[in-house]
């Protein structure tokens, strides 16, 4: 395989020399995301604040996206070396990239001086290790493939959160805190701006929210680590509330019992407007939760095993004491025994979310066009 790689990367290299022989076009804006196959919210908020600026601005720009979630299988990779090819031409000809993960031609290839790679990572914190943290680790990477990848390199800009988070990014992506700009990302805006609207949504597809306490469970992905949120259930009321459960999307939650709902129509972020408490564990939710100002518990049950297997960088134990539960029933008795305590909750958005909450999309597309030629 290290040999495929090399030869590979050199191929990659000498294409790329020739492909910046072409001119770069001003005001050209490349999105790369291996998020999904269409772009992901942050993208299309940003896209529209780009377009929105420099119409006032009088300036004209260009918008190139190319949006990839590769699949396992020969058609999966085979597509994914298209667009990765593809992507080298407009790389060599756009004047910023922005990306929300790893991205092999932007990594491994040197790239003109006139073009700013702006890595606008998918969540808005850094509450568990990823990247360099977990390189060796059970559900991380290997060391000596990230390396041959080049992982995260070539980055000028990294969009951060709190500054709380700032020692966090440095390790996960190999990089100097210089490089980090605590913006937070485009659906922070939407939590603030959709709240009323989403909440309406939600009651009107579910009108019998409206009378009961809504709890919402969304839990990380979890590799190599069974999920078990059963215990959740043992004594819930659910004369009195509802639970919803959201997955992660690449962790599919099946459950028929009376009482918990799926909610398909919705997505995680929607239901938040929604719901009166958030459980989570490891997840970026969190954060999303605290913009909401949502009382937010944590169900720890695998903690030691997680914190073995893929690490993390925030322990609830201690940034939300009397929040996190081991014991799934020990922490449904508490929350339906209401006696959340909100400084607790009020000391963490303080201290993990970043400043201005509000003003996300403005000044990263003010970023993004402050780096092209005018």
């Amino acid at each position: 395989m290290t040999i495929i790689v090399r030869i590979g990367k050199l191929c990659m290299r000498l294409v790329y020399c020739i492909l910046k022989i072409f001119r770069t076009k001003k005001g050209k804006i490349l999105f790369l995301s291996r998020q999904s196959d269409t772009l992901s919210l942050d993208f299309r908020m940003l896209r529209d604040e780009l377009l929105r600026q420099a119409e006032e601005e009088k300036r004209s720009i260009e918008i190139v996206e190319i949006c990839n979630y590769m699949v396992d299988g020969k058609s999966g990779i085979v597509k994914f070396g298209k667009d990765v090819l593809k992507s080298m031409f407009h790389l060599a000809t756009s004047e910023a990239a922005v990306l929300d993960a790893y991205w092999p031609a932007v990594s491994m290839l040197n790239h003109k001086k006139n073009l700013t790679v702006i890595q606008m990572w998918h969540a808005i914190g850094k509450i568990k290790q990823s990247g360099y943290q977990t390189l060796d680790k059970e559900s991380g990477r290997s060391r000596k493939v990230a390396e041959l990848m080049d992982m995260h390199k070539q980055y000028d800009i990294i969009i951060a959160g709190g500054k709380a988070f700032n020692r966090f990014y440095c390790l996960s992506f190999n990089t100097t805190e210089d490089k980090l700009y605590n913006i937070g990302l485009p659906r922070i805006d939407y939590l603030i701006q959709t709240e009323a609207s989403n909440r309406a949504a939600v009651l009107e597809k579910y009108p019998e929210f409206a009378d009961k306490t809504v709890v919402l469970y969304a839990p990380t992905f979890r590799k190599n680590i069974e999920l078990k949120w059963e215990p959740l259930l043992e004594k819930f009321d659910f004369s009195k509330s509802v639970l919803i459960i959201k997955g992660h999307p690449n962790q599919a939650i099946e459950c028929d019992r009376e009482g918990v709902y799926m909610c398909p129509e919705f997505s995680s972020v929607q239901m938040l407007a929604a719901c009166d408490y958030l459980i989570t564990d490891y997840s970026a939710i969190a954060l999303e939760g605290a913009v909401l100002n949502k009382k937010t518990y944590y169900f720890l049950y695998d903690y030691e095993e997680y914190t073995r297997k893929n690490g993390i960088n925030l322990n609830p134990f201690e940034s939300m004491p009397g929040c996190a539960f081991r014991d799934g029933r020990e922490l449904i008795e508490h929350l339906q025994s209401e006696a959340y305590d909100q400084t607790v909750l009020d000391n963490y958005r303080q201290m993990y979310l970043p400043e201005n909450l509000g003003s996300s999309t403005v000044r990263l597309a003010e970023l993004v066009l402050s780096k092209l030629e005018k």
